[in-house]
């Protein structure tokens, strides 16, 4: 029986060419030349830590980030940004992790939509991805645009097509 896999995944030597390049971004700014800016990208934890003086210099930093993956396709949607923190002295600190995976959450309005579009298909949830079956494959291709034009916050990748 033909299936395929919906899932969320950053491909990780991606994610790094783009952060290193934000990092060169930000060294060479002007506004940033006596900045004491930090951007550190975690791969364990897949956590990307930021520490500067001030809101503006942070948000010129997230902005250097999100442009950074788009140039290297990466979907922004992946990146969840976290509360900033006021570290020692004047510094602000804010941690962004990385999405990986499909939250149950998410996993079960994917599985809705599917059900709900009528098709002979057959969606099931196995860990961080979403499994779907039919006897069809065209049924199978319906399911992928449909899941394309819909938005669930977490950028989507369909993979595993097998007949």
């Amino acid at each position: 029986m033909p299936t395929f896999d919906i899932v969320s995944k950053v491909d990780a030597q991606t994610l790094d060419n783009a952060m290193n390049n934000a990092k060169k971004e930000i060294l060479n700014r002007y506004d940033f030349n006596t900045s004491k800016s930090t951007i550190d990208h975690d791969k364990k934890t897949n956590v990307i830590t930021i520490v500067t003086e001030d809101d503006m210099r942070l948000k010129a930093i997230e902005d250097s980030i999100i442009s950074r993956m788009m140039k290297q396709n990466l979907d922004p949607k992946s990146l969840d940004f976290g509360k900033e923190v006021y570290a020692s002295g004047n510094m602000i600190r804010k941690e962004i992790s990385i999405k990986e995976g499909i939250d149950k959450e998410t996993a079960k309005k994917v599985i809705a939509k599917i059900k709900a579009s009528g098709l002979k298909v057959q969606p099931s949830l196995m860990d961080d991805q979403v499994r779907v079956q039919s006897k069809s494959i065209d049924d199978l291709q319906k399911v992928i645009s449909l899941c394309r034009t819909e938005d669930f916050g977490q950028p989507l990748q369909f993979i595993n097509m097998r007949n």
